[in-house]
């Protein structure tokens, strides 16, 4: 597997791109995705599909007494949506930010890598899980106890497995990343 991420001097995270790539930022709800992505130096021009996107367009037409356990299930129908849409017109790099900590989720990007002929890689940040309820909480949607729970165990697998050193398959590298403090930025570079 490639290293995807290095340390440059500046104290920023670089990770170099080819046009083709699709980068699945990976992690439980409230690592920092969408911060890391949204702050970051995108030199690539890369593209990021953020399913927080479509939560902000659907809550400016739903009726505000909905809360948005109700219409999440569009939500990400939609963002899966966008994603296989970019990843198949886009002529550069696509950031998917989503948990993926669901098998089938993995499957489903995977699957959308290869019909989009594109080198499918995997950035997952790894965070403590107080830290991230506490994110879920400042940004104001917090997933139910239960299915955070879920999130949790699925996640504490997959870190197990790649520091067995096992690989995930469908993947051409994958690199956990912890999550960045702040001041830290990604430096999208296309390489």
């Amino acid at each position: 597997m490639t290293a995807l991420v290095s340390y440059a001097p500046s104290n920023a995270l670089r990770l170099v791109l080819a046009a083709n790539d699709l980068v699945v930022v990976a992690g439980i709800p409230g690592a920092g995705k969408s911060t890391l992505l949204h702050e970051a130096d995108n030199r690539a021009h890369a593209v990021v599909v953020d399913s927080e996107h479509v939560a902000c367009r659907l809550s400016t037409v739903v009726p505000e007494r909905l809360s948005y356990r109700w219409y999440r299930p569009l939500v990400h129908v939609v963002h899966r949506y966008r994603i296989l849409r970019m990843a198949l017109r886009y002529s550069g790099p696509v950031f998917a930010l989503l948990p993926a900590t669901c098998a089938s989720t993995r499957l489903l990007l995977v699957v959308i890598g290869m019909l989009s002929r594109r080198t499918r890689r995997l950035l997952w940040i790894s965070v403590d899980v107080d830290a991230a309820y506490g994110a879920q909480v400042a940004r104001g949607r917090v997933n139910p106890p239960r299915s955070f729970a879920r999130h949790v165990r699925r996640a504490r697998a997959i870190e197990d497995t790649l520091r067995d050193g096992s690989r995930l398959r469908g993947w051409r590298s994958v690199k956990v990343l912890r999550r960045p403090p702040r001041g830290r930025r990604l430096v999208l570079a296309a390489g």
